[in-house]
């Protein structure tokens, strides 16, 4: 599930949603209220229920060979995201929806390298939400492994600890550290 040209995706379990209103969102790190949204790139990044916590990681140019081999692994393709067992049944039975809305009323958010799109005003979907289907099925047609770990933090110092490009989404809902 990706956005066409002139396209950004918000994903929801919601399908109700009409009109998406800026908010501030309960786990906000800035006090400005947005509409959320991801581009091409980002939109694997959402590909899981809500709540998972997950780890995600992928090859830069700038990555050494030695750390694409240790995160992504030799002859893995370019990205891996991590889950918990513990969200692998959510993973297979939750029912994601895509929302496509118009690119023109957004713009990069984040520093130092923007990972979203906000917009400060009302925005309407372009249509229907779309349901993403099986996301296991999502992430193999993308060429993007999910590994399924017991606890994501020893992955994720790796991962934090490398030359590869990575992100974490809801990492306070993964298992303490062991």
């Amino acid at each position: 599930m990706r956005p066409e040209p002139g396209q950004v995706l918000h994903f929801s379990e919601d399908p109700t949603i009409t009109r998406f209103v800026p908010h501030v969102a309960a786990t906000a790190q800035q006090p400005d209220a947005y509409v959320w949204a991801v581009d091409q790139d980002r939109a694997p990044d959402y590909w899981f229920p809500r709540q998972c916590p997950r780890a995600m990681a992928w090859v830069l140019p700038t990555t050494s060979r030695a750390d694409r081999d240790r995160v992504v692994g030799a002859g893995c393709g370019e990205r891996v995201h991590a889950i918990e067992y513990g969200w692998l049944e959510a993973m297979q039975r939750v029912r994601l929806f895509a929302y496509r809305l118009p690119a023109d009323r957004f713009q990069l958010f984040g520093t130092p390298e923007p990972h979203a799109l906000v917009a400060v005003e009302p925005v309407t979907p372009l249509g229907p939400p779309e349901p993403v289907g099986d996301l296991l099925r999502c992430h193999a047609e993308a060429g993007i492994q999910l590994r399924v770990l017991n606890n994501l933090w020893s992955f994720w110092d790796v991962v934090a600890n490398s030359s590869v490009g990575f992100s974490g989404i809801r990492l306070r809902n993964a298992r303490p550290r062991s």
